[in-house]
């Protein structure tokens, strides 16, 4: 479930801005990270794990899309509660140049999976995983999480994938998210 609230765009020109912030405009691709760095205290404090931050350009503008869960799954009330916290922290410390439109959700059956962590955590699990740059070629993967391997170093998720088994460096994935799973946090 989502809970979506609009940023109002820019600040009027006398507005004063917050002093992190002063005169500099956050980076989109900075976004996440930053966001991610306000948002993890307050999903703690609220007994929920920030699974991922999204910020892309969709047809209807810029969404700010943050994944939580919690152990027995988040409910809608506390969708609607995390994302009035973050909306007022967000407008308070995050100067984009778009407006946005904030969405906070359960990572649902297709859930994203960012983390080093969570690569290890769900092992045994079928996932997709597309690589920024190719792999012999293909950067589209789907099979099994089987693991990680190099984890003092440069950590590479193992996938058993139809034909053979891979190592993806964890600094190439692109994006992945686990393929219908449907675990123990349901959305409730």
């Amino acid at each position: 479930m989502a809970k979506k609230l609009k940023k109002q765009g820019k600040k009027p020109a006398d507005a004063p801005a917050a002093p992190e912030t002063a005169g500099a405009m956050t980076d989109p691709a900075e976004v996440p990270a930053v966001v991610r760095t306000l948002a993890e205290p307050i999903c703690h404090v609220e007994g929920m794990d920030l699974i991922h931050v999204e910020y892309q350009r969709e047809m209807g503008g810029r969404v700010l899309r943050l994944y939580v869960d919690k152990p027995g799954g988040v409910t809608l009330g506390d969708c609607q509660a995390l994302s009035a916290q973050l909306g007022d922290i967000l407008d308070l410390k995050l100067d984009t140049l778009d407006a946005y439109t904030l969405e906070v959700s359960s990572p649902g059956i297709d859930r994203p999976v960012s983390r080093l962590a969570d690569f290890e955590k769900f092992t045994g699990v079928l996932a997709k995983i597309k690589t920024a740059t190719p792999i012999n070629g293909q950067k589209n993967f789907k099979g099994i999480l089987s693991g990680i391997v190099d984890k003092e170093s440069d950590a590479k998720v193992q996938l058993e994938t139809e034909n053979s088994a891979v190592a993806i460096p964890f600094q190439d994935i692109f994006k992945a998210r686990l393929v219908n799973y449907d675990g123990d946090n349901k959305c409730l």
